[in-house]
């Protein structure tokens, strides 16, 4: 029996029980709104998704072609609209996510306006928004149902039967979030209660970045400055506790490191013994060897091996890294949080390069052979140039003509149609496919594309509508396009509720009710 049915026998037999006072109780109208209400709370959503995403990652590990996806988000709308998409193209939402980037939040939702991105936001405003995108898919998994519900009401026969099975196998919106904590707004105290908050809006997986929390920057923007391990072990446990207190036992950790652009660090590790943990991350930094007859008031000095060395440390008291350092830093962050209770990495690279990403999980898996990324398909990159670039330096190494291209001007419209913008072109689009085959990726996100889609399409109705084209500029390029493609908002009534709350009105007022969506409701005028 399907759970639809089994809620109208349940309904029906508690109506029953309460007597005549019940009367006016429909069980399927009762079964209908359960079955438009699957998920009571944010923590049935963190421990349905949280199952999801450990079944994806097994299944990478066993075939690689088998890799997931999202993009960022930054209001519930968008990430709904996604997902109907994905549902009406694609058929599933298997292998789909949505991704909260906290970039987003800090320039569209928060009260202080548009910031960059260095964690001045405020903390609640994250939990705040993965309710939000939770409460959007819920509403499309009501939307959808209650057009089935209609649909069953109407048919007749085997009819009935088929739309009775799309019930049955209703598959939800509901798909897992990958959360970005930034560097977890505080010491390991505030990023345990930012995480519970997070999950119990519905998270399962938290993405935590090793750079120091009050001089956050954005992973492709200079100045970063990364913390000892300790202090990044710290949290992801305060995460893993947070995820464990609210029983959400499978939740996924994402351990980000920014070493790779990260120059600087803001402390010198403690270490006990040569080749402990301290004394690897201080391996890294910028010395000198010193005596102490020649020493600075106020310099910084520590032991390494026999020797008396001095850290480089600029006039705000950071600390230097050699020069080059950046992919060997990388490797051993990844190592040591895999080691200490991370599920994936996240490692923030300059350039979307298969072989640099691929050498350094190789590196990675020697150690652990199971390890695998999310990763960012940024729009930081300059994708047309980055890969005609590509291109060019593999033709040129096959000893190819490469004459007719100037490398530094490849971004030009005039090489859109040679030879090498085509390569170029076929290795953007394979582009996941290949890091998830080559360089363990199981994941790949692009952190921003919402924020642009958004700023492109209002430039091009803007300049349309205000322009000579006037209301053609919206009908023409807007409303004309949503009713070919199908797109569900055209009936934007239809998807504010309107038909819900008219369902609504029927089960609690029976036939007194005041519905607005009858034969003169200008929804009607799109099928």
């Amino acid at each position: 029996m399907s759970n639809y049915r089994a809620d109208i026998d349940s309904a029906t037999t508690l109506v029953e029980k309460e007597g005549s006072a019940w009367n006016a109780i429909n069980p399927e109208s009762v079964a209908r709104m359960r079955a438009q209400n699957q998920f009571k709370t944010g923590l049935d959503i963190a421990k349905y998704t949280a199952k999801i995403m450990r079944e994806d990652m097994a299944n990478y590990d066993a075939d690689s072609s088998q890799y997931t996806q999202s993009l960022g988000c930054w209001h519930g709308f968008i990430g709904q609209q996604k997902m109907i998409s994905i549902k009406k193209h694609l058929l599933t939402t298997k292998r789909r996510y949505l991704y909260l980037s906290g970039w987003m939040v800090a320039a569209l939702r928060s009260e202080f306006g548009p910031l960059p991105d260095q964690s001045m936001h405020e903390k609640t405003s994250v939990a705040s928004l993965i309710a939000e995108l939770y409460t959007f898919l819920r509403q499309a998994d009501a939307r959808e149902l209650g057009g089935l519900f209609r649909e069953l009401d109407k048919a007749q026969g085997a009819e009935k039967d088929a739309v009775q099975a799309k019930i049955d196998n209703f598959e939800t919106h509901v798909v897992p979030i990958i959360a970005d904590i930034d560097a977890g707004f505080g010491n390991e105290e505030a990023t345990y209660l930012m995480a519970k908050q997070m999950i119990e809006a519905g998270a399962c997986c938290i993405q935590l970045e090793n750079q120091v929390s009050d001089v956050k920057q954005c992973g492709h923007q200079d100045g970063k400055v990364t913390v000892p391990h300790v202090e990044f072990l710290a949290k992801i446990n305060a995460v893993r506790y947070a995820f464990l207190e609210l029983g959400i036992d499978d939740g996924v950790i994402v351990a980000r490191t920014d070493s790779l652009g990260a120059g600087l660090t803001q402390k010198i590790a403690v270490t006990a013994e040569p080749g402990d943990l301290g004394d690897k991350y201080n391996s890294f930094l910028e010395v000198e060897e010193v005596a102490t007859d020649n020493l600075n008031n106020g310099d910084v000095v520590f032991k390494r091996g026999d020797k008396l060395v001095k850290p480089s440390r600029l006039p705000n008291g950071l600390f230097k890294f050699r020069a080059g350092t950046g992919e060997e830093r990388c490797v051993l962050d990844c190592i040591t949080s895999l080691q200490n209770g991370a599920d994936l990495l996240w490692i923030e690279t300059e350039k979307p390069h298969v072989a640099q990403i691929g050498g350094m999980v190789n590196a990675i898996r020697e150690v652990i052979p199971n390890a695998k990324l999310v990763y960012n398909n940024s729009p930081s990159f300059n994708w047309t140039l980055n890969f005609r670039q590509q291109i060019f330096d593999a033709m040129s190494e096959a000893g190819q003509d490469v004459s007719a291209y100037n490398r530094d001007d490849l971004m030009s419209i005039d090489y859109d149609n040679t030879e090498l913008a085509v390569q170029a072109d076929e290795k953007i689009r394979t582009f996941q496919a290949d890091a998830a085959r080559e360089a363990g990726i199981f994941h790949h996100l692009i952190t921003l594309p919402t924020y642009h889609t958004a700023a492109l399409s209002t430039d091009n109705l803007a300049k349309e509508y205000f322009g000579d084209q006037g209301m053609l500029g919206y009908v023409a390029n807007v409303q004309r396009k949503e009713i070919r493609q199908g797109i569900a908002c055209v009936k934007h009534q239809n998807m504010a509720g309107s038909d819900m709350g008219d369902d609504h009105k029927e089960y609690f007022s029976g036939d007194q009710a005041l519905k607005a969506s009858g034969k003169d409701n200008t929804m009607n005028q799109f099928g």
